[in-house]
């Protein structure tokens, strides 16, 4: 029992000695050419200041929002208050916390989870990861730290930090970066409630695709997604979006909104994926064909043409970004059978836009094919 309270009694005594009259000059004194004022003489809000000089980190836009493949510029710019007369070298660090780390349990230090994406000090740079090549600082005027990355990829959303280091004195602010894309529902060849967690974020990586993330479904569902089957989203929890509520959905008596299974255990239980995919960088085309084609007819017929079978995300981008409208049902890579209707009409299904599904017939039936250049 002492032995435990040791080191609870030497902490009690390092406060006491704080607190004791002239306690601050029993510890060594560190100059950067800053000099602390006493907290009392601050503003009382407890801000410490440097020789009257502050340190301000800004960002005119909290949230940007682009496309898969395009330039981004994440804005981050900083100023003295009041400004120097001579300039001061600092030290700028942008990290990046990934879009599926953002709702997941918080650590005690959340910074231990963020990813360094480029440090900077004067004309010397250095980026990481798979930033490498891809990021550099805009340095348009004088403070301008913003971050351009090029080429931007699916897994690039979530959340930056942008932190300029003076000295002692360190200042950050955060831009969130969303990609504009499309949510859809995946299942697998086997059925309904066939993926883990790991299984289910495969199957959106083998359609072009990435899990979603709950800011990502949620605005599906305030674009009118309604899917009574959950599936998993990036941050491991299991979800679906219901617009119209009604029985085995949640009920007839609960709003309509995100229905959630909270975290589910990732090898151990089982749904269907919720996926998102942003715009392509070619095009999603149905083959004119003079005859139709079992599945391995159509992935030849594909390669014939210059081109491979599309992918199911590949459809819903073409679908949702492009205006791609076609009332033709094809193949597809995973062996599903779709068709894109941006302007529903007869003959055509339901009586509202949407990627229209055959699920996965039998691979020797015959439909056209969808493929992608």
């Amino acid at each position: 029992m002492l032995s435990l309270l040791r080191p609870l009694l030497a902490a009690l005594l390092y406060l006491l000695l704080l607190l004791l009259p002239g306690g601050e000059s029993r510890f060594p004194v560190y100059n950067n050419g800053f000099h602390y004022q006493d907290i009392s003489n601050g503003n009382g809000n407890g801000e410490i200041y440097f020789n009257g000089v502050r340190l301000h980190v800004e960002s005119p836009q909290h949230a940007v929002s682009a496309t898969r493949g395009s330039s981004v510029i994440l804005p981050c710019h900083f100023h003295y208050e009041p400004e120097l007369t001579k300039p001061r070298r600092t030290r700028v660090k942008w990290s990046w916390l990934p879009a599926n780390s953002i709702n997941e349990p918080v650590p005690l230090l959340a910074s231990g989870r963020e990813t360094e994406v480029m440090v900077a000090m004067g004309n010397r740079h250095r980026s990481y990861g798979g930033f490498r090549g891809r990021v550099r600082l805009r340095r348009s005027v004088p403070g301008d730290l913003s971050l351009v990355i090029n080429e931007l990829q699916l897994n690039d959303t979530g959340r930056y930090r942008c932190e300029v280091i003076d000295g002692l004195e360190d200042e950050s602010v955060t831009v969130e970066l969303e990609l504009r894309g499309v949510v859809f529902p995946y299942h697998s060849q086997r059925g309904r409630y066939n993926f883990n967690f790991f299984g289910a974020h495969q199957a959106c990586q083998d359609q072009d695709a990435t899990l979603a993330t709950f800011e990502q479904l949620f605005t599906a569902w305030e674009e009118g997604l309604d899917w009574c089957n959950a599936g998993w989203l990036a941050d491991g929890t299991v979800q679906y979006p219901i617009t119209v509520p009604r029985e085995g959905c949640g009920g007839v008596d609960l709003a309509p909104g995100l229905r959630s299974y909270g975290q589910r255990h990732r090898f151990v239980n089982q749904y269907d994926a919720f996926c998102f995919s942003a715009s392509v960088k070619g095009t999603v085309y149905f083959l004119n064909h003079p005859a139709k084609l079992n599945f391995t007819e159509a992935v030849q017929a594909c390669v014939g043409d210059g081109s491979q079978i599309a992918k199911v995300g590949q459809l819903y981008a073409a679908w949702r970004l492009m205006g791609l409208d076609r009332c033709d049902a094809g193949w597809l890579a995973d062996g599903s059978v779709r068709y894109p209707i941006t302007k529903a009409r007869a003959n055509c299904g339901p009586p509202e836009p949407g990627v229209r599904s055959f699920g996965f017939p039998p691979a020797y039936l015959k439909f056209g094919v969808y493929c992608y250049l």
